[in-house]
């Protein structure tokens, strides 16, 4: 797929905690109880020292923290770690996704500083104060508001990334005036992809939430038409023209996102991972048995999760000596899913079907 030389971007899941409960996340169920899979692990600045050194630092164009099941605001040492890819690179872009909601000003403020003009936030704030806390479940609009502003008053990029749900599709108008009075860069009206079911490979019309209690909470429903992610509506032609969904997935051609952009996945238990779709298969909450998953045969025959570690073994050796990568590049040729062809690969970027990318269309 690619070798150490040629990574240019890390995108790296600090930690698994969170303090949100968003109800369409991995890292509960539906905004309930935590997904019994997962440990709450993190990456210290010590972790990151250990995966990357000043020399491959030096080599990296871009590196944001994101991840599947985490938010970078409540891990320990993200700021030190921003501070360490600045200090020994001084030109790449640094960035991160947040929800805002935890923090102070001076966080915010030396966040900024660190970043320097070479970096940006984006802020999923799906809503304003009456609406960002049904699908942000447990994220206070005050601290939202404080984050976003303390940032860009201290000279950070801001981005607002805005999921439009039935329920918050009358403020997108609203919002993106706010955005523009607070002084973020960019509105980014993003058609979600979170109406179909990568589980069940079907579309849906609705989600339902609930809370910690198990207490059902707000009826999450796609937005009018204008607002609905354009590859949706691709679902039953496909379907038409290759019999199931499935069958769609075993015979599409793959053009992998981030093997053209040299970019890798460390995952907040010190894994490498091609991208965060294949890492978003291994936990998933409905499992008993979170093993049962495609991508554990990927990993097994890689070593497990010890031959793939990276702070216990050095990065460059587990990317060019390691047969995850091109394990799971091979599999894009066979004939099938139920033969091996890995299926998330399918679905996140198969030629046909694409609906992250319509996200931002």
């Amino acid at each position: 797929m690619y070798r150490y030389k040629d990574i240019r971007k890390v995108h790296l899941e600090i930690t698994q905690l969170c303090q949100a409960a968003c109800p369409m996340c991995d890292r509960n169920e539906n905004g309930g109880k935590d997904n019994k899979h997962i440990t709450n692990a993190e990456l210290s600045l010590e972790d990151c020292k250990k995966i990357f050194s000043p020399e491959f630092i030096s080599q990296l164009d871009t590196m944001y923290m994101c991840g599947n099941l985490g938010d970078p605001i409540v891990a320990k040492d993200t700021l030190e770690v921003f501070r360490y890819f600045r200090e020994h690179n001084p030109n790449m872009w640094l960035s991160m996704n947040t929800n805002a909601g935890a923090r102070d000003s001076a966080w915010w403020t030396e966040l900024a500083k660190i970043y320097n003009k070479k970096g940006a936030v984006n802020f999923s704030v799906d809503g304003l104060e009456d609406t960002n806390h049904l699908y942000r479940q447990n994220v206070k609009w005050s601290i939202v508001e404080n984050s976003m502003r303390s940032f860009i008053n201290a000279g950070g990029k801001a981005r607002w990334d805005y999921i439009i749900f039935e329920h918050n599709q009358h403020q997108v108008e609203q919002a993106e005036q706010l955005a523009n009075d607070w002084g973020c860069q960019k509105f980014i009206k993003k058609k979600t992809a979170r109406f179909f079911s990568t589980a069940r490979n079907v579309g849906k019309e609705e989600h339902q939430s609930q809370n910690r209690k198990g207490t059902e909470t707000v009826l999450l429903k796609k937005p009018k038409e204008k607002f609905q992610n354009r590859a949706l509506s691709k679902e039953q032609e496909l379907i038409t023209q290759y019999g199931s969904m499935t069958k769609y997935y075993d015979s599409c051609k793959i053009d992998c996102k981030v093997a053209k952009e040299g970019n890798i996945f460390i995952t907040a238990e010190g894994l490498l991972m091609p991208c965060c779709w294949t890492a978003g298969r291994m936990y998933k909450w409905w499992h008993e048995d979170y093993r049962t998953e495609q991508i554990w045969d990927f990993i097994n025959r890689a070593g497990g999760k010890e031959g793939i570690d990276v702070i216990n073994n050095e990065l460059s050796s587990v990317i060019d000596n390691n047969d995850l990568l091109s394990n799971i590049k091979a599999s894009w040729d066979i004939a099938s899913i139920k033969e091996g062809k890995l299926e998330v690969c399918s679905q996140k970027c198969g030629i046909g079907f694409d609906a992250f990318k319509e996200q931002f269309e």
